[in-house]
């Protein structure tokens, strides 16, 4: 008898970007009903296709909710995703789903499905229902067709994830872990504030970490508001604006300004940019806030133009004077760190990889990323799997070639973004880095650490890259040590990665060292992932 399992595909809020992604969605969701055919396995799509709105995609909580209502309680469920897509309009239905799940994207960087794919594994992982995943650029593959075949056969796909080893403190180097208890241990006395405003962006459930879980390691929330945010900016003046643009003006960096607002980037977009900068700056220290997050989408998305140039700014020490009504520079001289998506898990690591490399007198710029896509690439001395890491601008331009002076502001595209704004693109120089992320599993926190470099690529190939995935943004192209694609997708709990340079791989490897130590010492179960030199 042929077994069926029923297939959802949740996705964006905006219907722009439901209706624009479909075709990618639909094509990808008669491959993955052929390949499941061809194992006997019927495909019985839970809710269909709108002839109104134009695309076939859960569009909300509650039509999710109602959705999971007409699938039978035990019966198999595929989640399928080739786009970026909203995780809590089907988490309320997977909470309570008896039978076994299973996750699937396109191996694709055209829309962020890898990306959407990471958000619901992560989401899913914090609510602790057990499911399965897999990915594919074919569907026709021997890695999807076999691990289909496990599933249909088990309800579980089993990856290999041995390059995972649970971090033992008293092995670590002496100096390097009294100085990361040291730190743990002021952070825990003296405390810190993340600086949230609005919790919860996209539906990140993942995103969200619950007070108890910080308080415990010395940080604590002050929840903040985008609309005071909002009524902070109408207190920058034009003039303000104006000298932080001229401050990037004369270090160089270009901006691709047009006059229509729909489409192009334009000088009133920026100043307003601009204004949101200062006035996050200023509500920071009003607080005492020692990193803040964004939320951004939604709701501030249809007040101001995008976020991305001003978080990107936050998180360089050297970035444009911001002082308060007394004159004083705020934050002079130091990154104020930010975390895009007000993404919590990259907030905690954020202030702990500044205090770090503070510390260690290195520069402290980090960024959270996107983990979008990647391919294989050989030429000159590169034969290896790299990835593309992507956010929507808010990288620090000391981690671009050249600087502010590499450094371009685009239109973010209308899709997302109506109102418009510029993001802080560039292409990351190549160097050594520190990857990790803070996620919560089984009631606690984790923190996957590993190791990488950023590649040099050839220009065709980086504008290729751009263009197979948003070629606004700025883009780092990285290889992970002892750590492969699928081991990496297999293990990654969440969409975003932290990362962080070194001079050297030495001083990586230190860095890396005290900041586990940090990260044990403040109750979070540290995992050492791929090739770490302790």
């Amino acid at each position: 008898m042929t077994a069926t399992a029923y297939l959802v595909a949740s996705g964006d809020l905006r219907l722009s970007a439901n209706q624009m992604c479909w075709a990618a969605q639909e094509s990808m969701e008669k491959q993955i009903i052929s390949a499941c055919a061809g194992e006997d396995l019927k495909i019985v799509r839970a809710h269909p296709y709108d002839p109104v709105l134009k695309h076939g995609f859960i569009s909300s909580q509650r039509m999710g909710m109602d959705v999971f209502q007409t699938i039978p309680k035990e019966a198999p469920v595929i989640v399928a995703e080739a786009v970026w897509q909203y995780s809590y309009h089907v988490l309320a239905g997977l909470r309570d789903h008896k039978g076994p799940i299973l996750t699937i994207a396109n191996w694709s960087g055209q829309w962020p499905g890898l990306v959407g794919l990471l958000n619901l594994n992560a989401c899913l992982t914090k609510m602790g229902v057990m499911y399965s995943s897999l990915w594919s650029e074919s569907f026709d593959d021997d890695f999807f067709l076999s691990g289909l075949r496990q599933w249909i056969q088990t309800g579980i796909v089993r990856h290999a994830t041995d390059h995972v080893r649970d971090l033992i403190p008293s092995a670590l180097p002496e100096v390097e872990r009294i100085l990361g208890e040291t730190l743990a241990q002021e952070l825990r006395q003296q405390k810190a504030i993340l600086g949230i405003f609005d919790e919860g962006c996209m539906g990140m459930y993942n995103a969200i970490i619950e007070d108890e879980l910080l308080n415990a390691c010395g940080i604590y929330k002050e929840r903040l508001s985008q609309s005071a945010l909002v009524a902070e900016m109408r207190h920058v003046t034009d003039s303000e604006a104006q000298r932080a643009r001229n401050w990037l003006d004369a270090r160089g960096m270009k901006f691709l300004t047009g006059s229509v607002e729909a489409r192009e980037l334009t000088d009133g977009q920026i100043l307003a940019q601009l204004k949101m900068y200062i006035a996050a700056v200023r509500m920071a220290n009003a607080f005492g806030c020692d990193a803040i997050g964004i939320q951004y989408q939604q709701g501030l998305k249809d007040m101001t133009p995008a976020s991305d140039l001003a978080e990107g700014l936050l998180n360089n020490p050297v970035r444009p004077p911001v002082f308060d009504s007394n004159g004083e520079e705020l934050y002079s001289g130091k990154a104020l760190p930010h975390f895009n998506e007000v993404d919590e898990g990259a907030g905690v690591d954020a202030l702990v990889t500044n205090r770090v490399w503070t510390a260690l007198c290195l520069d402290p710029s980090t960024t959270l990323h996107d983990i979008r896509w990647g391919r294989h690439y050989l030429g000159g001395e590169i034969d290896d799997f790299v990835w593309v890491f992507e956010i929507s601008g808010a990288a620090p331009a000391s981690h671009f070639v050249g600087g502010y002076a590499g450094a371009i502001s685009e239109r973010q595209p209308p899709m997302y973004f109506p109102l418009g704004g510029g993001t802080l693109k560039g292409i990351s120089k190549p160097g050594e880095i520190v990857w990790s992320r803070v996620f919560v599993m089984g009631g606690q926190l984790h923190a996957d650490l590993g190791r990488g470099r950023v590649v040099s690529l050839p220009e065709e190939e980086i504008n290729e890259r751009w263009e197979s995935t948003t070629k606004q943004w700025p883009m780092m192209c990285a290889v992970l040590q002892g750590v492969n694609r699928d081991q990496m997708m297999a293990r990654h709990k969440a969409n975003h990665i932290q990362v962080v340079y070194a001079p050297d791989g030495t001083l990586a490897d230190k860095a890396l060292t005290v900041k586990a130590a940090m990260f044990a010492g403040m109750g979070i179960q540290v995992h050492l992932c791929g090739t770490v030199n302790l």
